[in-house]
């Protein structure tokens, strides 16, 4: 009978028999370029099934199924063997069955212990009372006055920042909040997020994500910690927080750090996953278009930027270090990631206005018209995968990514 017929009469897949055939489990008969399957064929399928419900590999079927083809043992010898052969294996599922108990018993009491793990808010971050100075008016540029404020613990947890000239910002849950993003809130938001970067981690190609690392890992390392005492820190896109987490708790307690992103969602994520460290730093969470962040000139000591550029850049022609410069102080350190690609393809994503942000020697010509000194660089591997969460290149578009160290 032909392959068709065979699956059928069997309830098997056609990959599954060429499969076996490929193996050697089933050697059907070839004729024409088709195969012939015969009572043979169905004998050897059936033993094969049984097997492989009794525990053993392919392999392992393959190796009784040779010695019977060609070993021609008599009936006793066949017995003694089958009878070997189940031994051997009974005595290794159970092996392996012990092996596993033990796994699940210790499952079971990491299981018990992160069960009595309580994890609730040590602290409340808000807008630390001092740090109010900081901000002035994006219409006039004068100083804001707190109005109708609920402060907890010297942290503005709710109310107004109000300039003499009309304009009016809100603080909510501690954030502060900057035009059109006050309509966005979602109190479901922190456990949303949460399983977005589970299913971030399981959907993003592993080459992708050791790049996201050893980018951390880089910029971390270059990060002068014992020189940021009295400092403010500026991260422009600081999403969910893959960076700010991972040098928190090294952050000195007397620095500063504004933590900007235009998704309210992921602040108020972030802002809950920092509440329950250990460590209360001194964090202002502000909700803005990177172009309306409501700060004084001159004000940031250090500049981070882990690809809020690059994310920017998707939509804008325009490199959006230009653009807040003025925030920034002429005595600067910077700590930055861009994303580059080695070539863009006839369809890209990437529209061709915006392209010259993502090639590498524009983006080092920008750095360097801002009067910036390249204290150290590094480029990532190339890589072709992303995700379905980073799907901003295609197959045939290979990128890295540009870490660079610099000060002014």
């Amino acid at each position: 009978m032909k392959i068709g017929k065979f699956t059928k009469q069997n309830n098997i897949t056609i990959d599954a028999v060429r499969y076996y055939i490929e193996l050697g489990l089933i050697i059907p008969e070839k004729s024409g370029g088709q195969y012939d399957f015969d009572e043979r064929c169905k004998s050897d399928l059936e033993k094969t099934i049984k097997l492989k419900g009794q525990g053993f590999t392919l392999n392992e079927i393959k190796a009784i199924f040779v010695l019977k083809r060609i070993g021609k043992l008599t009936t006793y010898q066949e017995n003694e063997y089958y009878r070997d052969i189940y031994c051997n294996k009974k005595i290794e599922l159970s092996s392996k069955i012990e092996e596993l108990e033990r796994f699940r018993y210790k499952l079971e009491e990491t299981i018990e212990d992160l069960s009595k793990i309580k994890c609730m808010d040590n602290f409340k971050i808000g807008i630390d009372i001092e740090a109010l100075k900081l901000f002035s008016c994006l219409k006039c540029g004068k100083e804001l006055i707190l109005s109708d404020g609920i402060i907890t613990n010297n942290q503005v947890m709710e109310g107004n920042l109000k300039c003499t000239c009309g304009e009016d910002y809100k603080i909510e849950d501690g954030i502060l909040l900057v035009g059109s993003v006050q309509s966005k809130t979602n109190l479901s938001a922190q456990s949303e997020t949460n399983l977005d970067i589970v299913d971030y981690v399981n959907s993003t190609d592993s080459e992708y994500l050791d790049n996201i690392y050893s980018g951390l890992e880089y910029m971390n390392k270059k990060i002068q910690f014992e020189e940021l005492n009295n400092k403010i820190i500026l991260e422009i896109g600081s999403g969910v927080g893959f960076f700010l987490r991972s040098i928190y708790t090294d952050l000195p307690d007397d620095c500063l750090y504004i933590a900007v992103d235009y998704d309210l969602n992921r602040h108020k994520f972030l802002k809950s996953m920092l509440q329950k460290s250990e460590h209360n730093k001194r964090v202002i969470f502000l909700c803005c278009d990177f172009l309306k962040m409501p700060l004084k000139d001159n004000l940031v000591d250090v500049l981070i930027d882990f690809t809020g550029t690059s994310n920017y850049s998707f939509q804008h022609e325009e490199f959006l270090l230009n653009l807040i410069d003025k925030s920034l102080k002429r005595k600067l350190t910077m700590i930055a990631a861009y994303i580059t690609f080695n070539k863009f393809s006839i369809d890209s994503s990437i529209i061709e206005k915006v392209r010259k942000n993502f090639i590498l020697k524009s983006i080092k010509n920008n750095i360097l018209n801002l009067q910036y000194n390249i204290i150290d660089e590094k480029t990532s591997k190339s890589i072709s995968k992303g995700g379905k969460y980073e799907d901003y290149f295609k197959c045939n578009e290979r990128i890295s990514t540009y870490i660079v160290y610099a000060k002014r």
